[in-house]
């Protein structure tokens, strides 16, 4: 295999990981139940979580119950319309930043009252080590590049180990402001491609929004959601349960499945 095919393999390693960890086990799994794991493997996910990809578990699923509760309107915590595309990055930074606090200064949340998320904010944070595991990940980057050979591959590792708040930033801004809609969830959610393409499957946001507890995200044919395909991998190992039983409800509650026009 050449230089630049070990370094592509690297970055899609990285990125598959992260993609897990964000879209699958903190997303699908411990905001909206739409995949169900185990205790021990739940403990495993909020233990090893900030490690693997520097985000706070408890923190960024109250963020994203604010987000659906409140969805483009004044209280969302990063929506475009409150601000711009490009400040949404910003936005999403302060609001995480925000609720982390309130939440270690023990904050009622109504986010949290149901008792679904029953664990702390994670040391690290708690300790303001927050930076720890990004110096750890440069590292290993480091070593990455030192036993490959060239910077590139240690810098691919990097970019696609702990870069989430950039592949937020994309869902946020245009899965809220560039695409098609399918559905009228009474907010400015889209459907958009590219996003999805590059953020396993979290560009599909009308989708999403319109029902939140589904592991699937994609609805029409053309419509390629990687993350479900991660989330039945896991199943396959005996990780997690995607919850089909829901998945067979929505075809009695928006028609039969694919969806055949999406409406502007």
């Amino acid at each position: 295999m050449t230089y630049y095919g070990i370094c592509a393999g690297i970055f899609l390693a990285a990125y598959a990981v992260n993609s897990i960890y964000i879209s699958v086990l903190y997303h699908r799994g411990l905001t909206h139940g739409a995949v169900v794991f185990g205790d021990r493997f739940r403990r495993f996910v909020v233990s090893t979580g900030p490690w693997v990809v520097g985000i706070d578990p408890l923190t960024w699923c109250v963020m994203h119950r604010l987000h659906h509760k409140h969805s483009d309107t004044p209280a969302d915590p990063h929506s475009p319309a409150n601000s711009s595309i490009v400040r949404v990055i910003v936005e999403q930074l302060r609001s995480y930043e925000r609720i982390m606090r309130g939440l270690i200064a023990k904050k009622k949340f109504r986010e949290i009252e149901s008792g679904d998320l029953n664990f702390p904010v994670h040391w690290l944070y708690r300790r303001k080590l927050w930076w720890l595991p990004y110096t750890i990940h440069l590292l290993l980057a480091a070593a990455v590049s030192a036993s490959v050979g060239g910077w590139l591959a240690g810098g691919l590792f990097y970019l696609g180990s702990v870069t989430h708040p950039i592949q937020g930033w994309m869902v946020n801004a245009f899965g809220h402001s560039k695409g098609y809609r399918t559905f009228d969830n009474g907010d400015s959610s889209t459907n958009n491609l590219v996003v999805a393409m590059l953020v396993a499957g979290e560009g599909f946001q009308n989708n999403h929004h319109r029902n939140p507890r589904s592991a699937k995200f994609s609805y029409l044919w053309f419509e390629i959601d990687t993350g479900y395909a991660l989330c039945k991998l896991l199943q396959l190992f005996g990780l997690l349960s995607i919850d089909r039983e829901y998945l067979s409800s929505l075809q009695g509650a928006d028609g039969d499945l694919p969806f055949t026009k999406p409406t502007q």
